[in-house]
């Protein structure tokens, strides 16, 4: 028997984000999953060695990649349809379990258990972790495309900044005040 599951993951590449703006440059859930993945390791790292936490760097990168995963089926809802009211957002949220048990079922069994609290992210600690990292890629996209000169993107930054701030995660608060301006530079001055 072959299984899918790989096979479907390795689609992502194929689901467009950002589907209502226009973009200076396209990113898809796969590109979008990896940065989410290095940035909730980031984020579990400075959690851990920085301030002393206890977060699973390893555990919070799986679980990132992994956290668009259900939307190889159910394609990527724009956030101000996902998010109208509390019934669509809870609509969502089934949709999105029942892509999640599919995924699941194209695994051996003997598997399954493994994969079941990535795809799920079933941590609460790790949870918060990878929404942080998801909104934080979503505002490093954002700064990208305002320094491409597309003003598009300037209520969404806003918003999605605002959004990082009120989550008050000690993690999250470092990252932003030590490293989130270098994203800001150009080449030249990061390599300075």
């Amino acid at each position: 028997m072959q299984h899918r599951f790989f096979a479907l993951i390795s689609r992502m590449r194929y689901i467009g984000r950002w589907g209502l703006m226009r973009n200076t440059f396209q990113e898809n859930i796969q590109e979008h999953s990896h940065m989410v993945a290095v940035l909730a390791h980031g984020l579990a790292v400075i959690d851990r060695d920085i301030l002393g936490g206890t977060a699973d760097p390893d555990r919070c990168a799986s679980a990132a990649l992994f956290h668009d995963a259900s939307e190889i089926l159910t394609g990527d809802l724009p956030t101000p349809i996902k998010y109208y009211n509390p019934s669509i957002k809870q609509a969502y949220k089934e949709i999105e379990s029942v892509s999640c048990e599919k995924l699941l079922g194209m695994l051996p069994e003997e598997v399954r258990r493994t994969y079941s609290p990535l795809l799920h992210e079933s941590d609460k600690a790790v949870r918060t972790i990878v929404k942080a990292a998801d909104k934080l890629s979503a505002y490093i996209k954002c700064v990208e495309e305002l320094k491409a000169g597309n003003t598009e993107f300037e209520p969404a930054a806003r918003q999605t900044e605002e959004a990082l701030r009120a989550m008050k995660l000690p993690c999250l608060d470092w990252f932003m005040a030590h490293c989130l301006d270098s994203f800001r530079l150009t080449l030249d001055e990061l390599e300075a």
